[in-house]
Formats: structure tokens, sequence, C-alpha cells
């Protein structure tokens, strides 16, 4: 990673922390939750800051994006109707033929093992699109 790249992901992340300390209530501390899964699935993710304060996690292109309105912390994954779900963890954004996304309302518990296994299949898949294109 360059310089660059390092100083602007240590940025991402500090407006990724700020995000959640600002929510100060349940979605602040799912989107935090959802980070920490997220970060111990896939040691080597990247943070990153787009379309002005979406916080989304990439490694090899997007993985998903973490949202947050009034009554839903939404995760969207960027290729997830490619991805293989047998916990059926997706329950929005399913009539796409791209993306799919986790709503996680107030007091929804998080599948912890499935989640992460989500993760990296969006990791492995990101994987083998770059490795077609060498």
């Amino acid at each position: 990673m360059t310089k660059g790249a390092a100083a602007e992901e240590q940025s991402a992340s500090r407006l990724i922390d700020e995000r959640i300390r600002e929510l100060g209530d349940w979605r602040g501390e799912m989107l935090g939750r959802l980070r920490a899964l997220i970060r111990e699935a896939d040691l080597e993710v990247v943070e990153e800051w787009k379309w002005r304060g979406v916080p989304v996690w990439s490694h090899d292109g997007i993985i998903c994006t973490g949202e947050t309105y009034k009554s839903v912390v939404k995760m969207t994954f960027a290729k997830g109707a490619a991805l293989e779900d047998p916990s059926s963890l997706f329950n929005a954004s399913l009539d796409g033929n791209v993306r799919r996304a986790i709503d996680l309302r107030e007091g929804d518990k998080v599948k912890v093992t499935a989640l992460k296994a989500l993760v990296r299949a969006a990791v492995a898949l990101n994987g083998s699109k770059v490795r077609k294109r060498r």
C-alpha cells in the first residue's frame, strides 16, 4: 500500500469511527459490530468513505457498504446476487441482478458465523475476478 493509500484509509477509518459515535444509538452499535465482524472475517479489508458519507469495505473490489437509516442498518453486498447465501441473510434488494442487502433493525441478532462466511465469499469472488483479468 502506498503512503497516499494508507493515509486515505486512515482518514476513512476515522470518518467511520465518527459516524458510529455521532449516531449514538442502536444504529451506531450495530454498525460498529458489523465493522468488527468484517475486519475479523478479512484481515486485509480496506475501509473507504464514498458517496458523501457511506462506509465501504473493499478487498480487490467492494465487498459491502454499511448504510444507516432511521429504522435500519443496511449492509449492501456489491456482488451479492452471485454469492451463495445458505443461511438466508439477504433480506433486501432481492430483485436486482447484482446487489443484495441485509437490513438489520433494532434488536436483531447478527448471525456471526454466517455473516463472516458471506464476507469471505465476497472477498473470494472479488479475488477470482482479479485473477481472471491478469
